[in-house]
């Protein structure tokens, strides 16, 4: 039987590299529970920003978080608002986490915060799958929703190939199944390939539909 593996996970060290870096030291176990309590924080609160992947550096003093988004304006705010607001949330979630707790994380007092912009939203699979879980929610087609994803992604000048799957009670059948379309080339057995890839949710009245998108952009010698 095939063993299934997550295309990053195959590759790192290889062509990609871990989304929490830096250093740990002897507190691993906290500071990982703190990345994680981090990227809930900033899903929530950014679910209508087009994020694409959360990435956090740590250093001796301070927090770099570096977020990929489609749409940086809504993010940033006025001024820098946004930015700021953002960094008020983590410190009291962060702070209210630390009490009572033996040997827990410092306050998040230093955070910097960074906005990449994604210029190419079809070669972003976590922004696909929000494409096609929106539609699904609103009782579309699933196979037209995949078909026109498909040649969204196609159009993209960097996209090579791709794949997408759903699973569940396809437009509210009784028994669940699962579908998927392939275009191009998918090579997810060769360690340079670059692929992209997601995993989401629709959440419709029927039950969940699962998404899972592969977007493969080329070798990385």
């Amino acid at each position: 039987m095939t063993h299934k593996v997550h295309p990053k996970i195959f590759r790192i060290k290889e062509i990609s590299d871990w989304d929490s870096r830096g250093f740990y030291n002897k507190n691993l176990p906290e500071y990982l529970e703190e990345d994680f309590r981090i990227r809930e924080i900033l899903k929530k609160r950014l679910k209508d920003c087009g994020v694409e992947k959360i990435e956090i550096e740590r250093f001796p003093a301070k927090i770099n978080i570096i977020i990929s988004s489609s749409r940086p304006g809504l993010i940033i705010g006025r001024g820098g608002s946004g930015i700021e607001e953002i960094k008020k949330d983590l410190k009291k979630e962060m702070i209210q986490k630390a009490k009572g707790v033996k040997g827990a994380t410092r306050p998040l007092s230093e955070v910097k915060i960074e906005i990449k912009e994604l210029r190419d939203i079809w070669a972003n699979p976590n922004l696909v799958i929000e494409w096609i879980a929106q539609r699904i929610e609103r009782r579309m087609n699933h196979r037209r929703v995949m078909k026109q994803a498909l040649s969204k992604i196609e159009a993209a000048k960097s996209v090579k190939g791709a794949r997408i799957e759903l699973s569940g009670r396809l437009n509210g059948a009784e028994i669940a199944r699962r579908e998927w379309l392939k275009i191009g080339r998918l090579p997810r057995q060769t360690l340079r390939a670059d692929i992209n890839y997601g995993l989401g949710l629709a959440r419709c009245s029927y039950g969940v539909i699962g998404i899972k998108v592969w977007i493969y952009k080329g070798d990385k010698f």
